[in-house]
Formats: structure tokens, sequence, C-alpha cells
């Protein structure tokens, strides 16, 4: 069985960064948020779009 496809469009998601570190994104489908691992933080996906403020993302447990 293959991986859910993220709710993200796969070319945005090649550009994204994080506002934090500017270092890339990758998509967490347990947490249906976009991980920066630099910044130990997730940044939401609300209806399919990322929500890319620092006051908005959460910390990785």
């Amino acid at each position: 069985m293959t991986a859910p496809a993220a709710p993200i469009d796969p070319w945005l998601l090649e550009r994204l960064v994080c506002p934090a570190t500017r270092t890339p994104l990758r998509y967490d489908a347990a947490r249906g948020a976009l991980v920066s691992d630099a910044a130990g933080v997730a940044y939401p996906v609300r209806d399919g779009v990322p929500v890319l403020l620092v006051e908005e993302a959460r910390p990785l447990e």
C-alpha cells in the first residue's frame, strides 16, 4: 500500500520553507502538518492551505 498523498501540491511543497529557520519542510500525514525538523515545530495545514505563521506552530513531541 502506498502512503497517502499530501493535501498540498507537490510542486508547492518542494518550495515551502520554515519561516523561522528557512529550512525545507516535510509533510507529516499523521499530524496533518508541515514539519520543520530544524525548528522542532509543526505548522498546521487547514483545508489544504499551509499556515506558516510562527505563532501557529506547535512544538514536536
